[in-house]
């Protein structure tokens, strides 16, 4: 009987067991980038290092050209060596084929472009969302959009504290990995993952992204007060002021508590309002020296997300009848035309309240 057993045991091979394969889907899963500016192309490097096969997707056929003849992004990140190098192509669908999507295109941007993400999409297929932001005029977050046109895809969000620099010369960093299936954000989390480049997973999607978005107005705010050489004390006020703005939206909106203290969150806001590789913190010190608006509008350089984020997050915030003082006051001044010195003394003017309110 034990002999008949062994034979059978070895002639029928047990199937693999749903688990293990579902842990396996993005074991060695190709990586394909949409978006080849600063944050997309260190997000290629990354997957390179990491010995996945990457594809790296632009719209500008010289820097593209660029790239691939010189192994260096000179526009976005100069002076940055980018070897390994990916596979750099101008074909949308040749990227959209890879296993896991990295979609870093602006948030503004995105609702444009969506119609021919979709097309190239397949039902099933990871969709990671490198963008920070709520959508002007809608004020959806960029996964609501991006449910609007692919339903059929399975979404999650990368953020965290990170600089397109720091990560593109293999530095270390750590970010969350957002989905709404915990056991999905665990398996992109691993997949994304390297030597340098660590991931933590996470299912509160929503809470995640709003973190991102806030943080890129308190990054404005923090450079307008550093600008009108307020001092460090009232930049770790708005800081710490601001993080209770942003704990009142994220209840009000069915976001984790938890998430306020992780990677998306206070890691996310310390160094987005604290240091001028920061473009929306260097965006509001300009303002606060006396740059006008519309003199960097004029010459935009890199992406301030928060300039378009503030008037977003209020009119998501009054929707569910949340006060952001804070985020208003930096909507009046880039939005309104209110005066900084005015805006900043009725900030400082409202009744105080209890801590943690």
């Amino acid at each position: 009987m034990m002999a008949t057993r062994a034979r059978a045991g070895r002639s029928t091979p047990r199937p693999l067991r749903p688990k293990l394969a579902a842990m396996d889907q993005y074991h060695s899963a190709s990586i394909g980038v949409i978006g080849a500016g600063a944050w997309g192309t260190a997000l290629a490097m990354t997957a390179v290092r990491n010995g996945r096969a990457t594809t790296l997707w632009g719209r500008n056929h010289q820097d593209l050209m660029d790239i691939a003849a010189r192994g260096e992004n000179s526009r976005y990140l100069p002076g940055v060596r980018l070897h390994p190098m990916p596979h750099v192509t101008g074909d949308l669908s040749a990227a959209l084929r890879a296993d896991i999507i990295l979609l870093v295109i602006p948030t503004q941007e995105l609702r444009a472009m969506a119609p021919l993400l979709a097309l190239g999409t397949r039902p099933g297929q990871a969709v990671v969302l490198c963008a920070k932001g709520i959508e002007r005029g809608t004020g959806k977050t960029v996964t609501e959009v991006v449910q609007e046109f692919m339903p059929q895809v399975q979404l999650a969000v990368l953020s965290g504290p990170t600089f397109a620099d720091e990560v593109a010369r293999g530095l270390p960093t750590a970010v969350t990995l957002a989905a709404a299936d915990a056991a999905v954000a665990s398996r992109l989390a691993a997949a994304l993952s390297g030597r340098t480049f660590r991931c933590y997973p996470s299912a509160d999607l929503l809470g995640v992204e709003l973190c991102g978005a806030v943080k890129n107005v308190l990054a404005i705010a923090c450079g307008i007060a550093m600008g009108r050489a307020l001092g460090e004390n009232a930049r770790a006020a708005l800081i710490t002021r601001g993080l209770a703005e942003l704990g009142r939206l994220n209840a009000a909106l069915g976001g984790q508590p938890d998430t306020l203290l992780s990677l998306a969150g206070i890691g996310d806001i310390t160094l987005s309002c604290s240091s001028v590789q920061s473009r929306n913190y260097t965006f509001g010190l300009k303002l606060g020296r006396g740059t006008a608006l519309a003199e960097m509008e004029a010459h935009p350089g890199k992406l301030a997300e928060g300039r378009f984020t503030a008037s977003a997050v209020l009119q998501r915030a009054q929707s569910v009848g949340v006060e952001l003082p804070i985020c208003a006051a930096v909507d009046a001044i880039l939005n309104q035309g209110a005066d900084i010195d005015s805006t900043i003394a009725a900030l400082l003017s409202r009744p105080v309240k209890r801590e943690g309110v």
